[in-house]
């Protein structure tokens, strides 16, 4: 280990509260980001809280702008130790609403932006015997009503996470993945969707939360350290994930009554 971190979305809100965590330590921090000005403030942070880097614009659907990244990795660092793909993208609506357009940007980013992270710069992480840290979501676990795609895209990020742990143990790149519920950050900026109603409600349901992001990226560092691989940073998570390995149908009949109750809240705002 060198102390070498890329980390895609980087330019504002989960990302940016990684790089200062590490940062802290004093590592050497590769920052991407669609948001150039957010990159730069990031950036600066990391130099005042004892980390040092570069910024590299990177939109994580086109796969050459990754394999770029990495090979500015290469000549800058020497190589990378750990990648966290965490660029990622908000979308709502239900399923009969969302259109094939939806779910292709869904997957392009949130999913496919992941693959492609971690297909650019597997070869570094071999050689360095290093880690991947993947961004998913509850929503990978709990499929909650009125966010098909999104789910689906963030349960492909356990599923790849899953994948990559048994595959790549015996050249010993360690891997984990971050499924955490909401959380005060900025996503609703990206926000895609059929409906203005749902943007509303996963607005209060960010800005309700106890947790920051600076408290989630605190809890990945530890569990990182820990070697934990399914890393569930919210109590309320945890619970909500072992209620439905005991009792799943309870946890359906449950998201069942909350669609109901995200309908007529949603009739009642367009009314």
């Amino acid at each position: 280990m060198h102390n070498r971190m890329m980390i895609t979305g980087a330019g504002s809100g989960l990302g940016r509260e990684i790089a200062l965590r590490w940062a802290r330590d004093g590592w050497r921090l590769a920052l991407a980001d669609v948001n150039e000005a957010g990159l730069r403030e990031t950036l600066a942070l990391v130099r005042e809280a004892g980390g040092d880097g570069f910024t590299q614009r990177c939109d994580v659907r086109d796969y050459s702008q990754l394999t770029a990244l990495a090979q500015a990795c290469e000549e800058k660092f020497g190589g990378c130790d750990v990648i966290v793909n965490n660029a990622g993208v908000a979308s709502g609506g239900f399923f009969a609403e969302l259109s094939l357009e939806d779910w292709d940007w869904q997957i392009a980013v949130n999913l496919m932006g992941v693959v492609k992270g971690c297909k650019a710069f597997l070869a570094q992480l071999e050689r360095s015997r290093g880690r991947i840290i993947n961004i998913a979501s509850m929503a990978a676990l709990m499929q909650g009503p009125g966010m098909s795609n999104y789910n689906v895209a963030k349960a492909g990020v356990l599923a790849l996470s899953e994948s990559l742990l048994v595959e790549l143990r015996q050249v010993e790149v360690a891997v984990h993945v971050v499924c955490p519920s909401f959380f005060q950050t900025n996503l609703l900026d990206s926000f895609r969707g059929p409906n203005p109603a749902m943007k509303a409600q996963v607005g209060k349901l960010l800005e309700g939360s106890p947790i920051s992001a600076a408290d989630i990226a605190e809890h990945i560092h530890a569990q990182v350290a820990a070697g934990e691989f399914l890393i569930l940073p919210h109590e309320a998570g945890r619970q909500a994930w072992q209620l439905k390995c005991q009792a799943p149908e309870r946890l359906y009949d449950e998201m069942a009554d909350m669609a109901v109750k995200m309908r007529a809240k949603a009739r009642k705002t367009a009314d």
